[in-house]
C-alpha cells in the first residue's frame, strides 16, 4: 500500500495549488480526481480564457456565513501574488470591466502553469480514480481507490461543490464533512441565471436575446452590470452577481436605464420634441424591442407630445424601478459556482484545518466562502489552497 504525506482529494484550482506549496516544502503529494483531465473548470471559466483572479479581491467580495474567516488566506496570498507568477511564467493577459484579468489566450495556459509547478515539485497526479471510502487512521487516513488503497498523514478536501454536473460535480466533499461531524451550511447555486413564471415569460418572450445596463437590487444589495433578457428569464453578470443573494419569494428591482429618469426625459421631450415618436426618444435610453414593449405595457400615446402624466409615470417606474419576482434559478446545471459548503467554524482560518480533526483539511468551493462573479472563486482558490499547502 503506497504512503504518502499529503493526498489531495480534487485536481482543479484550490487542490492543485494546494499540492504545490506541499510539495515545494519536501511533502510527498498525490493528487487525485475522478475526472479525464484536470483543472476542467478552469478549462471552460471565461469562455475558454480564464478569469484567473481580480486585482480588487479583498474579503468584502466574498459571502459566507462568517464573513471574516477568508481574511486571513486572502492576505497572506493575494491576487498580486498569483499575478506575478502568471508574469514569470510569461502568460499574456489583460484586464476587462471592474477588475477581471483573462488570459490573451487560452486557459489552457493556465493549467499548463500548474502542472508544470506540480511535476517540479514531485507531485503525482492520479486522474480517472475515483475515492471509494475514506477512514480515519492513528497515523493519519487510510483511502479506499477505485484501484486499491493509499495512506497518508494529512488529507485536503478540494473536490468543488455542485454546480455544473455535467462536468462530474457532487456533493462528496459535504458528504466527507459529515463523515467526520463537520457541520455544512446549506448548499445553493449561485452565479446562476433567474427564471420567470409561464405568464411573465409570455410577456416578454419578444424579448429573449436583448441586453442591457442594468443596476440590479435584492434587499440592500446591487449590482451594476449588464443584464440579458433569456427565454427562461434574466441572465447576463448583474443578475449572476445578484443570485447569489436573492432566495425564493423575494422580488428584484431593476433600473434599466441607470443615471437616466427617464420620466424626466419624457416630460421635457414632450414640452420640446412633441411630434416625435415616444419610441424614438425612449430607444435613445433602451434597447428598441424593450422600448416598444415598455410603450405597449404603459399603453402610451404614440408621440411624445400626447403622453400623459399617468403613462410617463408608468413608464418611468417600468424602466427605472422595474419589481419583478424570479419563481427560481436554473440550479446547479448552469450555477457557475455553489452558495454555502462546509461551516467555517469548524476550520482554522489560517490553516484550513479541521478543529477536531488533525490532518483533515478543506479548501476551495467545498468551503462556506462564494466570491462574486469575476474571478474572486478563483482567487479564493489559489489563496486556500496556498494557506493549507504551508501546513499540510
Amino acid at each position: 500500500m503506497d504512503f504518502f504525506d499529503v493526498v489531495v482529494i480534487g485536481a482543479g484550482a484550490a487542490g492543485m495549488m494546494c499540492a504545490i506549496e506541499a510539495g515545494k516544502r519536501g511533502r510527498r503529494v498525490l493528487v487525485i480526481d475522478h475526472a479525464a483531465a484536470p483543472g476542467e473548470k478552469i478549462r471552460i471559466s471565461g469562455g475558454g480564457r480564464c478569469n484567473f483572479t481580480n486585482v480588487n479581491a479583498a474579503p468584502a467580495n466574498f459571502i459566507s456565513a462568517n464573513p471574516h474567516f477568508c481574511i486571513s488566506a486572502l492576505r497572506r496570498y493575494t491576487a498580486r501574488d498569483f499575478i506575478a507568477w502568471v508574469e514569470r511564467t510569461g502568460i499574456a493577459y489583460h484586464e476587462k470591466t471592474l477588475g477581471q484579468l483573462f488570459c490573451d489566450g487560452s486557459a489552457n495556459e493556465i493549467i499548463a502553469m500548474l502542472t508544470g509547478a506540480m511535476r517540479q515539485a514531485g507531485v503525482e497526479l492520479r486522474l480517472k480514480t475515483s475515492v471509494e471510502a475514506v477512514a480515519k487512521t492513528d497515523e493519519g487516513f487510510r483511502l479506499t481507490l477505485g484501484q486499491g488503497a493509499v495512506t497518508c498523514e494529512s488529507l485536503v478536501v478540494a473536490s468543488g461543490g455542485k454546480s455544473i454536473p455535467k462536468m462530474g460535480a457532487t456533493g462528496f466533499g459535504y458528504d466527507l464533512a459529515r463523515q467526520f461531524g463537520l457541520p455544512i451550511v446549506e448548499t445553493r447555486p449561485a452565479l446562476v441565471p433567474l427564471t420567470f413564471e409561464v405568464g411573465m415569460l409570455e410577456r416578454l418572450k419578444p424579448l429573449a436575446g436583448v441586453s442591457t445596463d442594468a443596476v440590479v437590487s435584492s434587499g440592500k444589495t446591487r449590482f451594476a452590470e449588464a443584464m440579458l433578457f433569456t427565454h427562461r428569464g434574466l441572465s447576463g453578470p448583474a443578475i449572476l452577481q445578484i443570485s447569489s443573494y436573492w432566495r425564493e419569494g423575494q422580488a428584484i428591482t431593476v433600473d434599466m436605464a441607470p443615471g437616466v429618469d427617464i420620466a424626466a426625459t419624457l416630460k421635457a421631450a414632450r414640452q420640446t420634441r412633441g411630434k416625435q415618436a415616444a419610441i424614438t426618444v425612449l430607444a435613445e435610453h433602451l434597447p428598441r424591442r424593450l422600448a416598444q414593449l415598455v410603450l405597449e405595457e404603459a399603453a402610451a400615446a404614440a408621440n411624445a407630445g400626447d403622453l400623459s402624466d399617468k403613462a410617463i409615470s408608468r413608464i418611468g417606474a417600468a424602466v427605472n424601478a422595474w419589481t419583478v419576482k424570479p419563481v427560481g434559478s436554473e440550479g446547479y446545471r448552469t450555477a457557475e459556482v455553489t452558495l454555502g459548503g462546509v461551516d467555517t467554524n469548524a476550520l482554522d482560518s489560517k490553516t484550513m484545518q479541521a478543529k477536531a480533526v488533525p490532518g483533515l483539511y478543506f479548501i476551495g468551493e467545498v468551503v462556506d466562502v462564494t466570491g462574486w462573479l469575476g474571478g474572486y472563486n478563483f482567487q479564493w482558490a489559489w489563496s486556500s489552497g496556498w494557506v493549507a499547502g504551508q501546513t499540510v
